[in-house]
This record gives C-alpha cells, sequence and structure tokens, in this order.
C-alpha cells in the first residue's frame, strides 16, 4: 500500500459541502411549498421530487448527461458561450452529487413544516407580517431540528455518492475522484489496505451522521409531546 492519497478526501468534502448549500437553497424553500400547498399538481412536483430517491444510480446519471453532456443544447451552450464544461468536471461532481442529496432535504424539512401549526402563520399575518419574515421567524425557528437533519442527510448522502457522480464527473484521479470511487478504483486495483482505510473514514462520518440524526429526532419526538 502507496501513501494515502488525501485529495479524494479534500475533492468530497468540498463536493458534498457545495451540494448541501444547493440543497438548502433550493430544497428548504420547495419542502415549504409542497407543505403547505394542495393539489394534483403538488402532488406531481412532490413525486417528481423524490424520484433521485428511488431511481437507480445509472439512470440518473444518465438523464444528467443527456441533459448537461457536451452534444446537449445545454451543454453547448455553457461551452460555446462561457467555455464551461460540466461533465468530467469537479462541476459534474457537484450537480450530480446535489441532485442525489436535495430530495432528502425537501423530505426531512417538509415533514417537519407539517408541525408548524397553521394558526401561529395566520396569527403572523393578522399581525401584518409577510410570508418571507413569517417563513424566517416563525417556521424556520420551530422546524429547525428537521432542517437540520435534512441538512445533515444531504451532506452524507452527497459525500457517499458514487453511481451517479461517476456517470456525469468521472474518475480522473487529482481532479474529479471523490471518496467513493477512490474505494472502488482501490479494489480493481487489488489495494485492499488503501481501501480499508477509505472505507473506515467514510464508515465513521456515516456513524457520527447518523447519531446526530437519532438525536435530533428523540429531541423532536419530546418537544411533540
Amino acid at each position: 500500500m502507496e501513501g494515502i492519497n488525501l485529495f479524494p478526501l479534500y475533492l468530497s468534502f468540498r463536493v458534498a459541502l457545495t451540494a448541501t448549500l444547493f440543497s438548502l437553497l433550493i430544497g428548504l424553500p420547495a419542502a415549504y411549498f409542497l407543505s403547505r400547498k394542495r393539489g394534483k399538481v403538488v402532488d406531481l412536483l412532490d413525486t417528481f421530487t423524490n424520484l433521485p430517491i428511488v431511481l437507480p444510480p445509472t439512470v440518473l446519471g444518465y438523464y444528467l448527461l443527456v441533459l448537461l453532456g457536451r452534444q446537449s443544447s445545454i451543454g453547448k451552450f455553457l461551452e460555446d458561450n462561457f467555455d464551461i464544461m460540466i461533465v468530467f468536471t469537479p462541476t459534474g461532481a457537484v450537480i450530480a452529487a446535489a441532485v442525489v442529496s436535495i430530495p432528502y432535504m425537501i423530505k426531512s424539512s417538509k415533514t417537519a413544516f407539517h408541525e408548524v401549526s397553521e394558526d401561529y402563520l395566520n396569527a403572523a399575518r393578522l399581525l401584518g407580517r409577510g410570508e418571507l419574515n413569517i417563513f424566517c421567524t416563525i417556521v424556520v425557528p420551530i422546524a429547525w431540528r428537521g432542517v437540520a437533519a435534512g441538512l445533515t442527510l444531504s451532506f452524507v448522502r452527497a459525500l457517499g455518492d458514487f453511481g451517479t457522480t461517476l456517470m456525469v464527473s468521472g474518475s480522473i484521479p487529482n481532479k474529479t475522484m471523490t471518496m467513493p470511487i477512490a474505494i472502488y478504483d482501490a479494489l480493481q486495483a487489488g489495494d485492499k489496505g488503501m481501501a480499508n482505510i477509505l472505507v473506515l473514514i467514510m464508515t465513521t462520518i456515516a456513524v457520527v451522521v447518523l447519531f446526530t440524526i437519532n438525536s435530533l429526532e428523540r429531541k423532536m419526538k419530546k418537544e411533540v409531546k
């Protein structure tokens, strides 16, 4: 076993943190909208937000390649006008990780938002508060543990994604190779020692994250009671 290359760990954390930020910016308002609206259109949107959870990673990666690849309209536009390439780049890894992690942010936050009583919101509206103010000062503070659990789940899902990230960004050493891909490559190369170390690191992170989520869920249940 050669010296440990820390680049996959660094890239995985950078990708996961960036994807988690996108999960917060996109998933939080989407979760609030889905928790407060009713109808067939909303149900359809809710179904589509859950697709990345149930679709095989290769299928999801294929869709992203079709949508963002160099031969696609979006890919050509970005490359011709801004010299930006998405596939086989760290940007592609971030997009892939964000797509697979955002649904977890939405599901957890939506469940927490359902626990916020409409009476609080209506009272705030009667006092003249705007919807953004209500969301930031009432909804989020009440549902913060569910939001925190969603962020944690999004982070660990982005950190551990393999199939979708591999299809979109590839496994280029010191450029797009994340931890899960590095584990796969180590096994392919017969370097079980390296694979064991990387697996141990990922397992430790997963245990810490799951412990955090379980602690938040227990506190939420106590508050509901």
